[in-house]
């Protein structure tokens, strides 16, 4: 097994993220769930959700993609791999993910339908309620994927996210196969319990057939994937199907769960909570970076509780602060 170039290479949805500011009437007026993510099927769907925006901000999202950027931020070396089409937002995409230092090559899709977006209206206690257009991102083929790029990934980030459309899935499933066919970890994110009442079949079977090796799920995701009410419960029932189980639990902190080894770590301390977008994604990054790096599992869940810690105090699923001085405070060695 040669010595691999990438430290994580992402496959995920292509989403520019488009931020609001919005009020709890807001959330209830267009009748959505806060806190949760919705898919919007067509473009003028999207088109009508965006004229009710108040003023937003442009930016390279998605959940993979959010944590690429966020491993490269720490220094790690990362690449993506997502589909955008020939359009304005996919050239935002593009230039904000490699300005981030991330290595992004995949060709852009030309003609309908276009570059996926995420409407994100986020309530003042920070809650963020998102609603997705997925776009040209949904037609990933597996045609698209750069084999060398996948084989020389230490650990290969898939999110669940992806999961729904039929080309994307098909694709994951052959990025799984070159992974572990080069040797390499293989790392999936449940991403939210509606994707689990979505794909939970398909999940499980993938950790069961032994195709995950680092599996992240936050606490109701974990239940959900489960089929638990209570979760002690579902640790032990997911414990000895992946060799490494993350679990987020919000401002209960984190733990990690790889053999006999159990690590718990609290959350990090914050001034003010002002938005949960990227939370997880950025706990994520952490988190690899430390894997990455040959760290522990107490100093990996230290740098994705900073990392979730930075990304929560402002508006935005990337780092405002310098996360490799952040991480370099915090965590020794």
């Amino acid at each position: 097994m040669t010595k691999p170039t990438y430290d994580v290479v992402a496959i995920g949805n292509a989403i520019v993220d488009i931020l609001a500011q919005a009020e709890d009437s807001f959330i209830e007026e267009i009748g959505v769930a806060k806190g949760s993510m919705q898919l919007m099927f067509s473009p003028e769907e999207a088109d009508a959700l965006y004229a009710k925006m108040g003023p937003g901000r442009e930016v390279s999202g998605g959940s993979a993609g959010n944590t690429v950027a966020g491993i490269a931020a720490l220094g790690g070396k990362t690449a993506f791999i997502g589909q955008v089409a020939d359009d304005q937002l996919g050239e935002v995409f593009a230039h904000d993910l490699r300005a981030a230092g991330v290595d992004f090559n995949t060709a852009v899709r030309p003609g309908q339908p276009t570059t996926a977006r995420c409407l994100i209206f986020v309530t003042p206690d920070g809650q963020r309620t998102m609603n997705t257009f997925l776009g040209a991102s949904q037609f990933l083929p597996a045609a698209a994927l750069d084999e060398k790029v996948i084989a020389d990934g230490a650990i290969l980030y898939l999110e669940g996210y992806l999961w729904d459309p039929e080309e994307p899935r098909a694709a994951m499933r052959k990025a799984i196969e070159i992974a572990r066919a080069a040797g390499r970890k293989v790392a999936f994110t449940l991403s939210d319990v509606f994707c689990i009442s979505r794909h939970g079949g398909d999940f499980r079977k993938l950790i069961d057939d032994g195709l995950i090796d680092i599996l992240f799920a936050n606490e109701n995701e974990l239940l959900a994937l489960c089929e638990h009410a209570e979760f002690e419960s579902a640790v032990a029932h997911i414990h000895g199907k992946v060799p490494l189980l993350v679990v987020t639990r919000g401002e209960k902190g984190a733990m990690a769960l790889q053999g006999s080894e159990r690590v718990e770590v609290g959350a990090e301390p914050i001034e003010r909570l002002v938005d949960t977008t990227g939370a997880g994604d950025m706990f994520a990054a952490g988190f690899l970076f430390g894997q990455a790096q040959g760290r522990g599992l107490q100093d990996s869940l230290r740098l994705g509780a900073i990392c979730a810690a930075e990304i929560i105090q402002h508006y935005g699923a990337r780092a405002e602060k310098d996360l490799k001085k952040l991480a370099a405070e915090s965590v020794a060695g």
